[in-house]
């Protein structure tokens, strides 16, 4: 066996990993944070070390040859590898010093955890605090993130998550455009105003099926999945919206509307994965993040 193939190193594999899942230069570099010119490079030089041609050339990007469809099942084991090397090294961290990577919805995340943030460096100055704001499923076993704030339970396997309560949710509207279409009473009131729904998500409709409301997407005047625009959307006086009810009643440019309906809150979790959870600067911002968090939950 040629020396080299047994040299190739995990930035190399990374490198073609990356491809192969993105299926174009320009999406594995995005993923990487690197340039295309540099992983262009790394493709190339695993290519000349194993000796196999790894990708074809297609209009709209590139496709897996034999051998790099072959080579991809191994190359995930290596991530594997480095996963549990990672995390191994991760879990016997003594020190209370160090980054702690908090993912958690953008609404939460804008809303709710910056003074929470604040007293935890007020407290402990030495732990670095990194705040991904993201709806879509951070992955924990790959480390994107330490702790993942949900309103769902995460189920995948060595993930420890402990669910916290609820988030109460009410309907809302700008103060403006009550003034100008009036306040409705009934739920059937309600249904004749403008309202502010999702586009693509299908929570507000499943909340208020819950509650015995059914509704359409069609109902909906104006539509927005990102959250922080959709509370912005009903700031702004576009209609009446539904929104968590500590926001909303901190917000001097709404107010709720009491109609009778009962919609269901939002279940909070914390969640980390089960060799970092007792990593000390890690259980001390979970605990933190909890007792923070407890005063908004029912």
């Amino acid at each position: 066996m040629d020396k080299s193939v047994l040299d190739i190193d995990w930035s190399l594999m990374q490198a073609f990993l990356a491809v192969a899942e993105a299926g174009s230069l320009s999406g594995a570099a995005r993923v990487l944070g690197v340039s295309q010119p540099t992983l262009g490079r790394q493709i190339r030089e695993v290519e000349e070390r194993t000796g196999l041609a790894l990708f074809k050339r297609q209009p709209r990007g590139l496709d897996l040859t034999g051998d790099g469809a072959a080579l991809l099942p191994y190359a995930r084991a290596m991530r594997a590898a480095m996963r549990d090397v990672a995390l191994y090294a991760a879990g016997h961290d003594a020190g209370m010093a160090g980054v702690v990577r908090i993912t958690a919805s953008e609404m939460v995340a804008h809303h709710i955890l910056p003074p929470i943030i604040a007293d935890v460096r007020a407290e402990r100055p030495e732990i670095e605090i990194e705040l991904v704001p993201s709806d879509r499923a951070e992955n924990l076993l790959f480390r994107e993130a330490d702790i993942a704030v949900r309103m769902y339970r995460p189920d995948q396997l060595d993930v420890v998550a402990r669910r916290l309560g609820e988030l109460e949710i009410g309907i809302f509207a700008a103060r403006s455009y009550l003034e100008r279409r009036g306040r409705p009473d009934t739920p059937e009131a309600l249904l004749r105003h403008d309202l502010v729904g999702y586009d693509r998500s299908e929570l507000i409709l499943r909340g208020m099926a819950a509650a015995g409301f059914d509704l359409t997407r069609s109902m909906f005047a104006t539509r927005c999945d990102n959250q922080v625009t959709y509370w912005e959307l009903l700031r702004a006086g576009c209609g009446i919206g539904f929104g968590q009810r500590h926001i909303g009643q901190a917000d001097p440019a709404v107010e709720e509307i009491d109609i009778g309906i009962a919609i269901p809150g939002l279940p909070v979790w914390l969640a980390a994965h089960r060799q970092l959870r007792q990593v000390p600067r890690l259980r001390h911002v979970w605990d933190r993040l909890a007792a923070g968090l407890a005063p908004m939950l029912t």
